[in-house]
């Protein structure tokens, strides 16, 4: 028996099947409240700004610039690293405080630096994240530390109080690999401190670190980041 079709010849499965055009419309409708539900979550996710000098105007430089200056409370370093989820960017920002080192001035130059930080310490968003503990395997490696390669020379009226700019060649050390770094620099002094601003690109692939899990096809993290710091540093004027 001939099969009934339409006027230009197609069946009429549409309407046979209402619950397939309804099927498709629901699916529709929920991946659009998805993509509207990760919008506004990535919009309304804060993210913190780069570390970078304070805008606010220095005070002027007290003592001598001379010997051993200490990394102290108010240091912090990190990572930035961009997140895709269903086509839509947004940062992933890691933080911590766990930072030390000191660096060494003379003869107007820097001739020596360490820093280390505790990456056990490092947060997102303000929370502790397993799965960056995994990725860093931080029981096994749990510092980062930064030695300089080579001296700094300084400008002539950085000890004045002008802000000062130029590119560092040190050591970089993470996830039991060392590799060479250059590191983008801004410093100044503002009263008894230094303030130092830095940041250096990083691949998670070059130290053999398997980025953090996301959400699974819907989503990935970037292997390319950026690593950086703002130290404020004091002098310990009795080993000038």
């Amino acid at each position: 028996m001939p099969r009934l079709t339409g006027r230009h010849g197609t069946t009429h499965n549409s309407r046979k099947h209402p619950w397939r055009l309804r099927i498709v419309l629901i699916v529709v409708l929920v991946l659009v409240v998805v993509v509207a539900a990760v919008a506004a979550y990535l919009k309304l996710q804060p993210t913190p700004s780069p570390l970078v000098l304070p805008t606010t105007a220095a005070r002027a430089p007290i003592g001598a610039l001379g010997g051993r200056w200490d990394i102290t409370a108010g240091s912090v370093a990190g990572f930035r690293l961009q997140e895709t989820t269903l086509g839509l960017s947004n940062d992933v920002v890691g933080r911590t405080n766990g930072v030390t080192g000191h660096i060494l001035i003379s003869d107007n130059q820097v001739s020596s630096a360490s820093f280390r930080i505790d990456l056990t310490t490092i947060k997102v968003g303000g929370k502790k994240e397993p799965q960056l503990t995994t990725s860093l395997d931080t029981l096994k490696y749990p510092n980062a530390t930064f030695s300089l390669s080579r001296p700094v020379m300084l400008s002539s009226t950085f000890a004045s109080g002008a802000t000062f700019t130029t590119m560092a060649i040190g050591r970089f050390a993470m996830h039991g690999m060392s590799h060479d770094v250059t590191v983008a620099i801004r410093a100044r002094r503002n009263g008894a401190s230094l303030q130092v601003a830095g940041t250096m690109p990083i691949a998670l692939s070059d130290w053999a670190i398997k980025g953090p899990g996301g959400f699974g096809f819907l989503g990935s993290l970037a292997n390319h980041g950026v690593a950086e710091f703002l130290l404020i540093l004091n002098r310990q004027s009795q080993r000038a």
